[in-house]
């Protein structure tokens, strides 16, 4: 039987029908709306779509949002100073600067820079270091959003092997701890790792993040498991992920597309963290 597909559209969709509830009722009660800015610096055309398409869920759930595009030529201090006036900026709950910056930017000191309780990316050391002793604070949100389609299937975690292909700071590491916090067993697999293939076909549910298209195969994949595919990479005109979809889905129980998977998902879960901020 073909796997059960996740609709990331339709679970994200959700999750933001149920804030634009939540914003309506915050604003009705005389708080103020919550307020995201997001920061573009450079003109990278995959970036200037995501920052978009952030913008448009905004203004669909009714936070206030603030775009600030700067050019590739401004310099860290320039920037910095307009992540300073940011976090003094009562309007604004939630700081967005679009990764990846163009060359000659420190990623860490800019991210850094940022307010922990205005980093809604929750890329800032101090709230990396909150999910890494499991407190209370805002996960990354491809991370969350990995976790919400998990729960959307209402599979238990306790005791299952999860592998996690990909060691990045925005998905790999945060969501192996996420699933350690449920209790389940889990790998970290990367390019050095030996046997990729199978470590993978281990695993009760698969978490794959390294944009690579089409890595994993059928008969990577463990008969009957979850299977969340993050990766999305352009082949020709067509958009895949690192999970080769049409023949994975006749071994997995369950799969994420690409698209409309974990993608609408992220947007959501930065909504989410936004929200969270203003209260």
């Amino acid at each position: 039987m073909p796997a059960r597909i996740i609709d990331g559209k339709l679970l994200a969709k959700q999750i933001r029908d149920d804030l634009a509830q939540k914003i309506k009722a915050m604003v009705n009660a005389g708080n103020q709306q919550p307020g995201l800015a997001v920061v573009l610096v450079g003109n990278n055309p995959a970036s200037q779509l995501y920052v978009s398409m952030k913008q448009k869920a905004c203004a669909e759930v009714g936070i206030y949002s603030e775009e600030h595009r700067l050019p590739a030529s401004i310099s860290q201090e320039e920037l910095l100073a307009v992540i300073e006036r940011l976090n003094k900026d009562p309007k604004i709950h939630g700081i967005l600067v679009q990764l990846p910056l163009p060359e000659g930017f420190d990623e860490q000191v800019v991210i850094n820079h940022i307010k922990p309780e205005k980093d809604v990316d929750g890329f800032h050391p101090i709230n990396i270091g909150k999910l890494q002793t499991g407190q209370k604070t805002f996960v990354p949100c491809t991370p969350a959003g990995v976790m919400k389609m998990l729960d959307s299937i209402g599979i238990d975690l306790t005791g299952k092997k999860a592998v996690v292909v990909g060691r990045s700071n925005i998905v790999g590491k945060p969501v192996a701890q996420l699933l350690l916090q449920r209790n389940a067993t889990v790998t970290i697999c990367h390019s050095k790792t030996n046997n990729l293939a199978e470590e993978c076909r281990q695993a009760d549910v698969l978490v794959v993040a390294v944009g690579h298209p089409e890595l994993v195969k059928a008969d990577w994949v463990k008969p009957g498991a979850v299977v969340i595919d993050v990766g999305i990479s352009k082949v020709g005109s067509k958009t895949v992920g690192d999970v080769a979809f049409d023949e994975v889905k006749e071994v997995a129980g369950w799969l994420t597309p690409v698209p409309g998977g974990v993608g609408p998902m992220t947007i959501a879960m930065l909504l989410t963290n936004t929200v969270a901020a203003a209260n």
